[in-house]
């Protein structure tokens, strides 16, 4: 329920997605509030995950939204994620990241990816064997430090990873398949980048594919 999650969740409650599951163990700071549009000054100190739920159902009175105000770890993924038609990856590192690509994986659960710092942005939508997988494209996890985020860089992509769900659930457009997106909002430019899986991913290598590596359908 962060920079990311907040335009993801809006997106998708507005063009009523039936179920929400939002997963977020923080509260509301006040150094939020330039990127997490879910929120408002008045809620500081509320949990992000209640703080949510007040926001999207009252955008979308007919939507169910879910809260879970916990971290997610090897404990309680399973209760959290069970088994949905869609996971999102709107986090801030790659530990639990890895962890969420594992348990996609392991239920064959397409998650899109997405992340931003600064002024830059990225995301990727992961259905392996299909596509690579996000171990397979990040084998390493960058050295964890603080960075900044420009508010807007992440209402950018997360509405570009709302669209992507909402073409996948609708089944109207390809999705971003072995493709990883990258926006650079200094410049103003968009940048495909072309993926394909490393054949010693550990956690991927072994699927077969079942269709062309290169396929964009659904």
């Amino acid at each position: 329920a962060g920079g990311l999650g907040s335009p993801v969740s809006i997106g998708l409650a507005v063009a009523g997605v039936g179920e929400l599951h939002i997963c977020d163990a923080d509260v509301v700071e006040l150094s939020n509030l330039n990127r997490q549009i879910l929120h408002k000054d008045s809620r500081i100190g509320m949990p992000k995950a209640l703080s949510a739920h007040k926001t999207l159902t009252a955008l979308n009175p007919e939507i169910q939204v879910v809260p879970h105000e916990v971290y997610l770890d090897e404990r309680n993924i399973t209760d959290i994620v069970d088994q949905p038609d869609l996971v999102i990856d709107c986090l801030d590192n790659f530990d639990t990241r890895y962890l969420l690509n594992r348990y996609c994986l392991q239920r064959q659960i397409p998650l899109i990816h997405g992340a931003v710092e600064g002024f830059i942005g990225q995301t990727t939508f992961l259905q392996p064997p299909q596509t690579p997988c996000l171990r397979s494209i990040f084998p390493d996890a960058p050295p964890k430090r603080p960075f900044p985020i420009v508010g807007v860089t992440a209402s950018i992509i997360g509405s570009i990873q709302a669209m992507e769900a909402l073409k996948y659930l609708t089944g109207m457009g390809p999705a971003l398949k072995n493709r990883l997106l990258i926006f650079d909002g200094e410049d103003m430019t968009f940048l495909s980048v072309h993926l394909q899986r490393n054949p010693h991913c550990p956690e991927c290598a072994h699927l077969t594919p079942t269709e062309p590596a290169d396929s964009e359908s659904n």
